[in-house]
């Protein structure tokens, strides 16, 4: 019986260390002071203090996700050198809505083989979505497991960990009926609704990633890889203005599940919403996956963020204030009002 080896199982180790080989450079491209060096290290190592942060009483704050389904759409489009921002950005934007800087982001990439060129262009990808967030893409595995997944395919996940201070938590604790909602203005899509999307679009519609879409001003696979926005920039800016802060009662990632329930996530018992659904312009994209897949206006609404990717609950009184602010890079819109309910 001749002598196996790991590539006879399916694990090239020469294709995997010159898959790993471009790694380190991408992800010190994202690291700042407070990352100290371990060269060849198990783990990554961050300095909570230093670069002029001190902290009374730190929270860390940690969140985990994926991009779904969105995966698919990158297979078919041989697109993947934006996927990983999204992975990014759902992680980040979670971490967010509790007023928390985002430190450092850790990402799982499993493969069915060896592939340098795909592993290089995901984790691209990740480093991109981490400089735009502020974050350090401190480690990371990749893990090749044949048999598992089929040829071709692959599967994401990212893990954010950030700190606030006990003080300035955004909990939603203080949200009272009255409040008003401040809807900010998605990228599109972003990473959530797409086994619906890819029904209505490919099956439904009959079309194809090239097929371009007039409407639109983009081909398909334009369309739906479009990379989730991050936050991180906004938030910070409006966080740490000393005037604003206190009026945020509250932050709402619009992600599966839509407005009301997301925004219903963060509610305090007493309150309900009131959302005033012509109140902002729905992006095309949502338009012709509605048309596409003959999907009900109540659906559309209950899977997609339909154009807002993020909501503030802000006081009344601070409302002009707070949209001016955000209105130097966003079109904020007021998109309705917390209300008492039995």
């Amino acid at each position: 019986m001749p002598s196996l080896t790991y590539k006879d199982a399916g694990v090239d180790l020469d294709e995997y260390q010159r898959a790993m080989q471009k790694l380190p450079a991408m992800m010190a491209a994202t690291h700042g002071p407070r990352v100290l060096p371990l060269e060849g290290g198990f783990a990554g190592l961050f300095r909570l203090l230093g670069d002029g942060r001190s902290y009374a009483d730190p929270v860390l704050v940690s969140g985990t996700d994926g991009v779904g389904t969105k995966i698919r759409v990158a297979q078919l489009a041989q697109r993947f050198d934006t996927i990983g921002i999204d992975l990014v950005a759902m992680c980040v934007n979670d971490c967010l809505c509790v007023g928390a800087e985002p430190l450092f982001f850790l990402d799982y990439l499993a493969v069915a083989e060896d592939n340098p060129a795909l592993i290089s262009a995901l984790v691209q990808g990740v480093a991109t979505g981490c400089r735009e967030a502020g974050t350090a893409l401190l480690g990371g595995e990749t893990a090749v497991m044949p048999g598992l997944y089929r040829p071709g395919d692959f599967d994401l996940a990212g893990f954010c960990v950030g700190v606030v201070e006990r003080t300035k938590l955004v909990d939603g604790g203080a949200i009272r009926p009255g409040d008003r909602l401040i809807g900010i203005p998605s990228s599109g899509l972003h990473s959530n609704g797409y086994s619906l999307a890819r029904k209505a679009v490919f099956e439904a519609g009959g079309l194809s990633v090239d097929d371009q879409v007039p409407e639109l001003g983009a081909s398909v696979g334009e369309a739906l890889l479009t990379p989730t926005k991050i936050y991180a920039g906004l938030i910070s800016e409006l966080l740490g203005n000393d005037a604003i802060r206190p009026a945020v009662a509250g932050i709402a990632h619009i992600t599966g599940g839509g407005l009301e329930e997301n925004v219903g996530r963060i509610l305090p018992e007493g309150c309900g919403l009131s959302i005033e659904r012509g109140a902002w312009t729905i992006p095309p994209v949502f338009d012709w996956i509605q048309k596409l897949g003959n999907i009900a206006d109540d659906e559309m609404y209950r899977v997609f963020n339909m154009g807002v990717g993020l909501v503030l609950v802000v006081r009344e009184e601070s409302v002009e204030t707070v949209c001016d602010l955000i209105g130097k890079t966003e079109s904020p819109v007021v998109i309705g009002e917390v209300v008492a309910v039995q």
